[in-house]
């Protein structure tokens, strides 16, 4: 199986996000999301930074994806 990391980035102080392609063999490729294993904690006021990074990371997931199937077909 292979395993491209897409994106990873911090969340929280404490918490990561981690995108992956996962292409198994004879299956078609998933996209694969590692939230952190125990929920993530923000003060109200921090929370709007916390949604920020996480859309961060998925939008840098978005982009590098793109870039992998401009050069192979998924």
């Amino acid at each position: 199986m292979h395993v491209t990391q897409l994106a990873h980035g911090k969340i929280t102080k404490a918490d990561h996000l981690t995108i992956e392609l996962v292409e198994p063999p004879n299956m078609p490729p998933v996209i694969r999301l590692r939230w952190p294993a125990k929920p993530s904690i923000t003060t109200p006021d921090a929370y709007a930074n916390a949604a920020a990074a996480a859309m961060q990371v998925l939008a840098a997931a978005t982009v590098e994806l793109a870039a992998i199937k401009t050069w192979r077909r998924l």
